[in-house]
């Protein structure tokens, strides 16, 4: 059973008020009884003598005002107790009105926040008009908030895309320097190791710095949208894939429904991409990654491999985060992955799931439409 605190606060403003008009009711109902007591006429009763003709005594006494006090009385009381009763329960309804709508704006800030998201802080403002209140003061507040917030997301992405960009060349320039310092002739096994190693960690690097800058583009939310055929899109994937997957003794599976959504093409791509890549890297030759794309927009990709941990699930889409897997190996991709895919998912205001496979390995469904 529910108790007062239980209650919304629209419901105990709405009862205070009753509650206050019912206690203003009872002490006026008992300042007019008490009143109309004071004033009714007071029963009075007086003796007189008379000797009659036959010499007998005979006594006259008016009759008593009594019954008629009472009988007042008790109908001012019984009536005005219904008419409170009454006016209470409409004081309670009529409150429950006023606080409906003296509660409006903060239904609104609450809505507001629902609504909020990384992507969508510069849509979403309350610009309350009217009179100056406590309540106006209060969405003010709010608005000024979402500006901080706004403002503080906005300098991140610009700092990460500013960042990745500079990065970029130097990385580059790494690279061709490496790859010509191997074509120089006699150069020893020692070297020949050292090099091929330095080119793996800058490729790497190389797909660090990508993968921050497409999760920095995705975070910005879309510029442009137009239908996009998703199945489609995974298919042009998985042929991609295919030969990454042969080498690593994987077999790619596709049941693919045609699914029309909204969106950016390159980044919905990166997506795809990025859960294929993932299915490969993180499975065992002769594992399998099944892809499927149904009517209602959503895609689900499955992997054999590693058993998965339960507790480790919420964490996998956080940025640099792995399961069971060395931070160093360069073979291991960068662990941005599935952060890109929560990015571009959120970006399209999907919503993401992963879940652990019984057997090993992991299912991931984003649903799009």
């Amino acid at each position: 059973m529910r108790g007062a605190s239980d209650w919304s606060v629209k419901t105990r403003l709405s009862v205070l008020v009753g509650a206050l008009f019912l206690l203003s009711g009872a002490i006026l109902l008992a300042a007019n009884y008490l009143l109309v007591q004071a004033n009714l006429p007071t029963p009075i009763s007086f003796a007189g003598e008379r000797t009659s003709a036959d010499g007998s005594v005979r006594v006259t006494v008016l009759q008593p005002l009594q019954d008629y006090r009472d009988a007042t009385l008790t109908t001012l009381l019984v009536q005005s107790s219904a008419a409170l009763a009454l006016a209470a329960a409409l004081a309670v309804l009529l409150g429950r009105v006023v606080a409906g709508r003296v509660l409006r704006p903060v239904k609104q800030i609450t809505a507001a926040a629902r609504r909020l998201s990384i992507d969508n802080l510069e849509r979403h403002r309350l610009a309350m008009s009217g009179k100056r209140d406590e309540l106006t003061e209060l969405a003010d507040t709010f608005d000024d908030m979402l500006d901080r917030l706004s403002d503080a997301f906005d300098s991140q992405r610009r700092f990460v895309a500013n960042a990745s960009h500079e990065l970029r060349t130097p990385l580059a320039i790494q690279h061709t320097m490496i790859e010509v310092a191997l074509t120089r002739p006699g150069m020893s096994a020692e070297f020949t190791d050292l090099g091929q190693r330095l080119l793996a960690m800058n490729a790497r690097s190389e797909r660090l710095i990508e993968g921050l800058l497409v999760l920095a583009m995705s975070d910005r939310g879309l510029s442009a949208e137009r239908p996009v055929r998703l199945d489609d899109v995974v298919r042009q994937v998985v042929q991609a894939h295919r030969a990454d997957a042969d080498h690593a003794g994987v077999a790619l599976h596709a049941d693919l429904e045609p699914a029309v959504v909204s969106g950016d093409v390159l980044l919905l791509e990166q997506m795809v991409a990025n859960l294929v890549q993932n299915a490969i890297r993180h499975n065992h030759r002769g594992g399998e990654v099944w892809l499927r794309v149904d009517a209602t927009s959503s895609l689900t990709v499955e992997n054999t491999g590693a058993v998965v941990p339960e507790e480790a699930l919420a964490s996998l889409t956080e940025p640099f985060r792995r399961v069971a897997v060395d931070r160093t190996a360069s073979d291991q991709g960068v662990g941005l992955g599935l952060s890109i895919v929560a990015s571009v998912v959120a970006a399209h205001g999907g919503a993401l799931e992963t879940h652990a496979r019984p057997g090993g390995g992991l299912t991931v469904v984003t649903r799009l439409g």
